[in-house]
C-alpha cells in the first residue's frame, strides 16, 4: 500500500508537494530500526556477562542451567540473573526449554561467548563498544570542530577491547598462513632458520608480537608503540607468556623507531591510522636490510565505496573508521585514510615511501595482507 505522507512547501516554486511512502518498505525500515536498538541494548548485557562470568559459568558443554542454578554458580542476583537470561534467549544467544525453565550455552555459541583461547572468541568486540558509548561526547566534538581524537585520548576498554578483537584472528592466520604468504614462503623459512629480527610497528598491547615469538622462538622481535600505557601492558604480557627473553617492547613513534638491520617490518591493522603513513612506510624501508619485506595487515577493503557496502562487515569498518581511524590521523593533520582506505590507496602510500614492490601476498573474508619490497 502506498500512502502520500509529508506534505510540505516546494521552495524553488512556491508549490505544494507531496511524498508517496510504500507502506511495505517503511514497515521493514522500521522492522530493521527495533532489531538494531535491541542489538544495541543487549550489547551492554553481553559485557556485563563477560564481566560477571555468566556465559563461562555455562561453559563450552552445553549444560543446561536455571537461573536459580546460574545465580548460584556466579554468586549473583537470581532476579537479575533470570532477567538476563531472558534477554539472550530472545537474542538467540543462548536456548531456553519451557518445559524444564532451563538455559543452555551451545557449544558454537560459547565458542565465541565463553573460550577466550577461541580464533572466533567476540567478547573483545563488545568491550570495544562500551568503551565507543563513553567517547561519543569528544567524536560529536570533532564533527564540529574537524580536530582529530588521539588513540590516547580514549577511553581505556578501547585499547584493552582492541587486542582481545583482533587477537583470535592473528592466532587464525598470522603463523599459519599470512607469514608463510610472504615472499612465497621466504620470509618463513628464514624465521624458522632462527636468524631473523622483526619490528612490530603499531604494536600496541603485543598480541601479534607475542604470537610471532612462540612461533619463531630463535628470532628476536621489538615491538614499537607511542602509547605508553600500551607498551607497559605489553612488558608485563611478554613476561606472563614466558617471551620476555626475545621480545621487547619499546615507546616510539612509526616515524623514528630506532634500529636499521630487520628483516621484517609490520604494520598489524594501523597504517591507515596514522597521521604521516608516507613517512612511517618511509622509515621502515630505511629500517629494513637490503632484501628486508615490509608486512602490512589491513581490514578487508575495495577500492571503491559501493563495492564496500557489499561486504557484511562494512557498517563496523565504517563505524570504527569514524569513531578510532579518522579522528587518530587527524589527530596529527593526517591524510584520514580510514578502515576502509582499500589496496590502491595502500598501494600509493607505501610507493610514496620509497618501496618499488607491492603485491596483495593472501587474504582472509576480513583482512588483507600487503607485502612491500625495495625490489
Amino acid at each position: 500500500m502506498r500512502k502520500a505522507y509529508n506534505t510540505r512547501r516546494n521552495s524553488e516554486n512556491n508549490t505544494m508537494t507531496s511524498t508517496i511512502i510504500d507502506q511495505s518498505k517503511l514497515n521493514e525500515f522500521m522492522g530493521k530500526i527495533v532489531s538494531d536498538i535491541g542489538a544495541s541494548w543487549s550489547t551492554i548485557l553481553v559485557y556485563m556477562g563477560e564481566k560477571l562470568g555468566l556465559y563461562k559459568a555455562m561453559g563450552t558443554a552445553g549444560q543446561p542451567f536455571t537461573s536459580t542454578q546460574l545465580a548460584k554458580k556466579t554468586n549473583t542476583s537470581e532476579r537479575y540473573v533470570r532477567e538476563w537470561l531472558a534477554n539472550q534467549a530472545a537474542s538467540g544467544y543462548i536456548t531456553y526449554n519451557s518445559n524444564t525453565s532451563e538455559y543452555t550455552l551451545p557449544p558454537e555459541h560459547a565458542l565465541a561467548l565463553a573460550d577466550e583461547k577461541s580464533p572466533v572468541y567476540a567478547l573483545g568486540a563488545f568491550q570495544i563498544t562500551m568503551s565507543l558509548h563513553k567517547d561519543e561526547p569528544k567524536i560529536t566534538n570533532a564533527f564540529k570542530t574537524g580536530i582529530g581524537v588521539d588513540w590516547g585520548e580514549h577511553d581505556s576498554g578501547l585499547f584493552e577491547g582492541t587486542e582481545r578483537f583482533f587477537r583470535p584472528s592473528y592466532v587464525s592466520n598470522l603463523v599459519s598462513s599470512w607469514i608463510p604468504a610472504l615472499e612465497h614462503g621466504k620470509v618463513e623459512e628464514k624465521f624458522k632458520q632462527g636468524d631473523a629480527k622483526v619490528a612490530d610497528v603499531g604494536c600496541g598491547h603485543g598480541a601479534s608480537t607475542i604470537l610471532m615469538a612462540k612461533a619463531y622462538p630463535n628470532c628476536k622481535f621489538v615491538g614499537f608503540d607511542y602509547h605508553v600505557p600500551s607498551i607497559e601492558w605489553a612488558r608485563k604480557k611478554a613476561n606472563e607468556e614466558g617471551v620476555a627473553d626475545r621480545v621487547a617492547f619499546e615507546v616510539a613513534k612509526s616515524t623514528d623507531f630506532p634500529g636499521n638491520d630487520y628483516d621484517l617490518v609490520a604494520f598489524f591493522d594501523c597504517l591507515h591510522d596514522m597521521g604521516d603513513p608516507i613517512g612511517a612506510a618511509a622509515h621502515a624501508l630505511n629500517s629494513l636490510k637490503p632484501n628486508g619485506t615490509l608486512m602490512i595487515v589491513e581490514p578487508f577493503a575495495n577500492d571503491k565505496l559501493e563495492d564496500n557496502l557489499k561486504h557484511p562487515a562494512s557498517r563496523v569498518f565504517y563505524a570504527a573508521s569514524t569513531m578510532v581511524c579518522v579522528p587518530a590521523s587527524l589527530a596529527y593533520h593526517g591524510p584520514a585514510m580510514g578502515a576502509q582506505a582499500g589496496e590502491d590507496a595502500i598501494s600509493k602510500v607505501v610507493k610514496a615511501g620509497g618501496f618499488k614492490h607491492f603485491r596483495r601476498a593472501t587474504q582472509t573474508p576480513f583482512n588483507i595482507v600487503y607485502e612491500a619490497k625495495i625490489k
